[in-house]
């Protein structure tokens, strides 16, 4: 079983402050090696032209850098989405499960890329898991894994994500769209 490609979104009863109401797009999963995703609802103050000059024409709104996870806070992982029809680069590694989105090389021509993506979306660090870790977070009611739409990731209002993802599902997780994040203020 592979969620490669996939979402997952923080249940209400995930309260810890770095994964609360977040949603992660799986770029690997793996029942051996574990999974790699990166938060696509946490966008950062840095403007991608502060770090990335090159890449900021590409960079999707809000053009920032997004907060990824945990791990490896200072590195950058890129994702692009493919334009229609356009053929596939050695600097874009295709998503599994997605034709559309893909991993880009940052150290590769932007140029040769503008061809291919029609938007990126840059983050610092990452969210991991070690072989069978996720699937006993899941087991454990932290996380939904649901079906990920090309735009989810590329949200112009990431802030909104979360809600949007759970009311698209329909009962009864919709229903969770609507909790609030401190029930107490209920």
């Amino acid at each position: 079983m592979t969620w490669s490609g996939r979402l997952l979104v923080a249940t209400p009863s995930l309260e810890h402050p770095e994964f609360a109401r977040t949603v992660i797009l799986l770029l690997q999963h793996d029942d051996e090696e574990g999974a790699l995703g990166l938060i696509v609802n946490r966008p950062l103050a840095t403007e991608v032209v502060e770090v990335l000059p090159e890449w900021a024409g590409l960079a999707g709104e809000p053009s920032v850098v997004f907060g990824g996870g945990p791990v490896q806070p200072t590195g950058a992982i890129c994702i692009g989405r493919r334009r229609p029809g356009a053929p596939l680069v050695g600097a874009f590694s295709e998503l599994e499960g997605s034709p559309v989105l893909g991993t880009i090389d940052l150290d590769s021509p932007v140029e040769e890329l503008a061809r291919v993506v029609e938007s990126v979306r840059v983050f610092a660090g990452y969210a991991g898991w070690t072989a069978g870790q996720l699937e006993a977070e899941v087991e454990d009611g932290s996380w939904w894994v649901l079906d990920a739409l090309p735009g989810d990731a590329f949200s112009p209002s990431p802030g909104a994500l979360w809600s949007q993802v759970l009311r698209r599902q329909g009962p009864p997780l919709a229903f969770a769209a609507n909790h609030p994040g401190d029930p107490t203020l209920n």
